[in-house]
């Protein structure tokens, strides 16, 4: 009897994540932790929030005792946000983080990027989002311009996998097979951009010949 597996499915999910003004300074050492961990940066900035700006971004938070000190750290200088995207990467970001508190952290989750770098309840050094909808609130909040759209999952991952791409593919490792070169990704990519079917095709030689037909009395 034969065991059919269940077939693949492609999750693909963004979260925001901040780098707090007190530790900007470890940003390069953080990003590397960050994709170490199977992250992608999607798209990054720097800046620097004023008071109103981290009210609105905090809005869910409003009238909590905390509030006040939360939004005089968030703007005491700039800081960096990124969207960054991999399979379940809301729920693997804020395991990377550690709890909230980074005292608790220290205790419980030394390992921790709160834990490692943060100093107390407020002052806990990074931020993430803490669910779909929040991503995506605070994704247009920090970066206006970004469309977030619906990612195909499923079997509408699969459908616009076999229309677009895996032909194309399957021809191109069928051809690096018989080629065999020495370094199989560069020629991969190079073969994939001259082969590529959406490319745009310039008929300059058709142009031309078409012009020189023209009689010269239309020209």
């Amino acid at each position: 009897m034969e065991l059919s597996m269940p077939p693949p499915q492609i999750y693909v999910e963004k979260t925001l994540a901040i780098i707090k003004p007190d530790i900007v300074d470890k940003e390069e050492e953080i990003q590397d932790i960050i994709l170490r961990s199977g992250f992608t940066i999607i798209q990054r900035r720097k800046l620097h929030l004023s008071p109103e700006h981290c009210s609105n971004f905090y809005v869910e938070q409003y009238g909590k005792i905390f509030f006040p000190n939360l939004t005089a750290y968030m703007s005491s200088g700039p800081l960096v946000a990124m969207i960054l995207a991999r399979h379940n990467a809301i729920s693997y970001w804020k395991e990377l983080l550690g709890p909230s508190n980074s005292l608790v952290a220290k205790e419980t989750h030394p390992d921790s990027l709160r834990a490692i770098y943060g100093t107390d309840d407020l002052r806990n050094a990074l931020h993430g989002s803490k669910d779909l909808a929040a991503a995506e609130r605070e994704i247009h909040f920090m970066f206006p311009k970004v469309i977030v759209e619906p990612i195909p999952v499923g079997q509408a991952a699969k459908d616009y996998l076999n229309l677009y791409v895996i032909p194309t593919l399957l021809e191109g490792l069928t051809e690096l097979c018989k080629q065999k070169p020495a370094d199989p990704f560069i020629w991969l990519a190079e073969w994939l951009l001259k082969n590529n079917p959406n490319k745009p095709k310039l008929y300059h030689h058709q142009i031309a010949e078409e012009f020189q037909s023209l009689p010269k009395n239309s020209l």
